[in-house]
């Protein structure tokens, strides 16, 4: 349950109500926040029973129509069909939060999306995502594209390389029985 009693959540790792909450965000109320792979729309839907204003962006339509049938009452929260690079080209919109989880980050090259993520920032503002960590499986090309399965230290680079300080990247453990792990990765736009 949220602040508002509502049943949402915000899931970082791929097990559900499995590692760390929204806290890894700071305080979300009043601040804009941008999802990148939104998905069905749970995790910004959380966010935003909090205070937060939401925009969520998927590249698949089918996404956004289920995020808008399930959340599309919530005030505050926003869905768009959109690849994430064109659409963070295209907007004037800032933001003071941006997240992907398992989304966006992962499957689009750092070295393209990190900038346009970083300009689209308030100083001082908050990315963090989530994948599998490096190693855990091959990456995969084709239809899903390549995945941006890097190390930690790679990350650590990548994103000061881009304007980003205060990096931090863990791996948060399985749940008992499973086997592979998530990478975490949170950093401050400078």
């Amino acid at each position: 349950m949220n602040a508002r009693g509502d049943a949402t959540w915000l899931n970082w790792t791929q097990y559900a109500d499995h590692g760390p909450n929204e806290s890894v965000l700071g305080h979300v109320a009043g601040r804009r926040v941008l999802e990148l792979g939104s998905g069905s729309g749970s995790n910004l839907a959380h966010l935003v029973t909090l205070g937060a204003v939401g925009l969520g962006v998927d590249v698949a339509p089918a996404r956004e129509a289920v995020a808008r049938e399930r959340w599309g009452d919530l005030e505050g929260l926003e869905f768009r069909t959109a690849e994430a690079a064109a659409f963070l080209s295209e907007t004037d919109e800032a933001f003071d939060v941006v997240l992907s989880v398992f989304g966006a980050v992962w499957f689009i090259d750092p070295e393209t999306l990190l900038p346009l993520i970083r300009a689209r920032m308030t100083s001082g503002g908050i990315l963090a995502f989530s994948h599998l960590p490096a190693g855990s499986r091959s990456p995969r090309s084709g239809k899903e594209g390549t995945r941006h399965d890097h190390s930690p230290g790679v990350w650590e680079r990548l994103l000061a390389d881009h304007g980003f300080a205060d990096v931090s990247v863990s791996v948060i453990d399985p749940p008992e029985g499973e086997a592979v792990g998530t990478m975490l990765v949170r950093a401050a736009a400078v």
